[in-house]
């Protein structure tokens, strides 16, 4: 396999041109850290950005960062984490549930879109991207959005980037907002609660003066406890309502006793501080309970968007009608799935009961084999399916850029 190292947009724009012109499609990474999601492409060239790793600008004071699409998103991270500052929306890292390198790129980040548990208050990373620069499948470079928090630029043609897993346009910059880092943490943790329960006592906090950062959900089913991340929370095999709460240290302790105190219909609530409380929403962040390297390391995972009040009773027949493991998070919003080794991976009952809650699953994890034969993205329906494809269009008309990875039978 042909692989193109790049060292700037003008070597992606030449990269691109000659792909076009060969009607060779280009398989678009940074560090490959993702390269396991989607379905498996036909492509004998891989366009390398992992060089593109310089941080453009960074300005604290503004709430903004500027970096190449290669940049690796740890350091990123490290570097804005020295001035107190985060990315809000609690990028997943999805290393340990594909058993790859924890090596993930800014451009990944924005191209897979997945967010963590405080997606539910700070957004999507969709919400956060200000600006961007890339090559379409024209060769040609473009700018959209620009290096303000409060920006008037026409189109903001830098949302459709966010979720698109690089089929649009090759981003070779990225503008991103940051956030203040919280001063302090806590969770407080119900035990033993079934998931219709802990939806009904998750939405109670969620609805709450206190503020909820996060809200999740792991049945007793979900987990073997070790490697899991929870520490002594996962040995006793209970069922975990875990409620987090974040600020000032002060307002942070006052706010999760009142809202220990406004649940305790529930039961007692547990209370982790700081350390312990980052850990656990680690955790829940990379799906360590389903870890490659885990008792259900073998098992496909599902990620399944739902409207949260349905997230109980779906999570509830899935786990019943499968014999697998979930895990709910965004208050029973977002539930990722493990389930039983299948040749399909369950895709049928899983895509009709979470059609019947009006929602839609991703197959995040499964052999090759498995994802050639069946839709690693949720079909869309008719009209909205032909608007995408329109929308692709008009980026990349020849179809050169990650052909195949999101629809199942375009790269032949």
């Amino acid at each position: 396999m042909d692989t193109l190292k790049v060292r700037d947009a003008r070597d992606v724009e030449q990269a691109v041109r000659a792909a076009i012109a060969s009607d060779q499609p280009l398989e678009i990474i940074g560090h490959g850290s993702k390269r396991l999601i989607g379905q498996p492409m036909a492509t004998n060239a891989v366009l390398d950005l992992s060089a593109l790793n310089a941080v453009t600008a960074y300005e604290p004071n503004e709430l903004i960062v500027t970096v190449q699409a290669g940049a690796p998103l740890a350091d990123v991270a490290s570097l804005i984490d020295s001035k107190s500052q985060q990315f809000a929306f609690e990028p997943v890292d999805t290393g340990p549930l594909l058993g790859t390198p924890e090596i993930g790129t800014i451009a990944g980040m924005i191209a897979a879109g997945l967010a963590g548990p405080r997606r539910i208050k700070a957004g999507a990373a969709r919400d956060h991207l200000l600006g961007a620069q890339a090559v379409s499948g024209f060769g040609d470079s473009f700018k959209t959005g620009g290096k303000v928090v409060k920006n008037v630029t026409g189109y903001d043609l830098c949302k459709l980037l966010a979720g698109s897993w690089g089929t649009l346009a090759v981003m070779t910059e990225v503008t991103l907002k940051v956030m203040p880092r919280p001063e302090s943490e806590r969770t407080l943790v119900l035990r033993g609660l079934d998931a219709i329960a802990a939806n009904r006592a998750m939405t109670a906090a969620l609805g709450s003066p206190f503020d909820v950062s996060g809200a999740a959900h792991l049945p007793n089913s979900a987990f073997p406890s070790e490697g899991s991340g929870l520490g002594e929370l996962g040995t006793g095999r209970e069922a975990l309502t875990l409620l987090r709460l974040e600020g000032i240290t002060a307002s942070v302790a006052h706010r999760a006793d009142a809202l220990a105190k406004a649940l305790s219909a529930h039961g007692p609530a547990q209370m982790l501080e700081d350390a312990a409380s980052a850990a656990v929403w680690s955790s829940i962040r990379d799906v360590k309970l389903f870890a490659a390297n885990g008792a259900l390391g073998a098992w496909p995972v599902w990620r399944i968007v739902c409207p949260p009040a349905s997230g109980g009773a779906l999570g509830e027949r899935l786990a019943r009608d499968t014999g697998g493991g979930v895990i709910y998070d965004w208050g029973g919003g977002l539930i990722w799935a493990a389930l039983p080794p299948r040749p399909d991976a369950r895709a049928a009952l899983v895509r009709q009961h979470v059609d019947a809650a009006f929602g839609h699953a991703t197959l995040i994890r499964a052999p090759e084999q498995v994802r050639r034969n069946v839709d690693v993205f949720h079909p869309q329906p008719g009209g909205l399916a032909g608007l995408s494809e329109r929308v692709r269009q008009s980026f990349d008309p020849k179809n050169i850029l990650n052909r195949g990875r999101m629809t199942r039978g375009a790269a032949a």
